[in-house]
């Protein structure tokens, strides 16, 4: 139902598939908003036939020491299949900030081997703003489970020690999608105990950069960007695991339109745990 190259689409290719026994569109929204002005809603609205991802609770490592810990694929299997979902169907996420959220979702998705998955681009507010229909509730849980199984692709992550390894190679760059004030440690991160400044080697590459109004620039805007790191492989990071997952998706997207293989990885601990370690400073 969408092409492999394809990272997210837009409002009136979703409008013109609801109903579809086969799409899901889940809201992938979060209460908690760092790095933007939130949109306030004086209501919850959801689009028609959507249901709540629970991107904060089911979807994330609620046991572990960091915030937004990635999940276990026990707990992906077991929300997707209470949300009904079969191998082999499509899911849509949105989220309600435009493009906050719902990267994170997709990446969480995608590095568990579910394959047919995009965002709406421009989310929620795009939805309304182009004059769609929302709801003011969740469409109910399916009374039949799917049976979709999650699998971890380790490849999709990188762990501290190994960009420790990786500090200085041509091979591969550290992207960090924070506001340049946090980047250069003249703004207070927004977690205690974290103080401020960024891991050596790493380029400032601000997340609002690649959006245009609520939704993505164009893959050609994106070049920009991206361009001069096509023949490198990347990594991305941030405060907690969240914006870096913007630059993640519209690099994929990128790459995968300029048809450039190359890994782009994940350090799901971010500055929250980088911050903490030895010698951080």
């Amino acid at each position: 139902m969408i092409a492999s190259t394809t990272a997210w689409v837009d409002c009136d290719w979703l409008a013109g598939r609801l109903g579809d026994p086969q799409l899901h569109v889940l809201d992938a929204s979060m209460t908690k908003v760092v790095g933007k002005e939130p949109i306030i809603y004086p209501q919850l609205q959801v689009i028609p036939g959507a249901r709540d991802l629970a991107l904060e609770t089911e979807l994330t490592d609620t046991d572990s020491a960091l915030p937004n810990a990635m999940p276990t694929s026990e707990q992906v299997s077991a929300r997707l299949q209470a949300l009904g979902i079969e191998a082999g169907d499509t899911i849509i996420l949105y989220d309600n900030q435009g493009v906050y959220s719902s990267p994170r979702a997709w990446f969480i998705l995608k590095a568990m081997g579910i394959h047919r998955v995009a965002i709406l681009n421009g989310g929620l507010p795009q939805w309304l703003a182009a004059g769609y229909q929302y709801l003011t509730g969740y469409a109910p849980l399916p009374k039949r489970r799917g049976k979709v199984m999650a699998q971890l692709q380790p490849e999709w992550l990188v762990t501290a020690e190994q960009i420790k390894q990786r500090q200085g190679s041509a091979e591969w760059v550290l992207l960090d999608a924070r506001s340049a004030a946090r980047f250069a440690g003249t703004a207070a991160e927004p977690r205690a105990g974290s103080h401020g400044g960024h891991i050596p080697g790493a380029i400032n590459l601000p997340f609002a950069n690649l959006l245009n109004g609520y939704a993505y620039k164009t893959v050609a805007q994106l070049d920009e960007y991206f361009g001069e790191f096509a023949d490198k492989h990347l990594m991305f990071t941030c405060g907690s695991g969240i914006t870096a997952c913007i630059l993640l998706l519209a690099a994929w997207q990128y790459s995968a339109q300029a048809g450039l293989n190359r890994s782009l990885q994940l350090y799901d601990g971010s500055w929250a745990e980088w911050s903490q370690l030895p010698s951080s400073e």
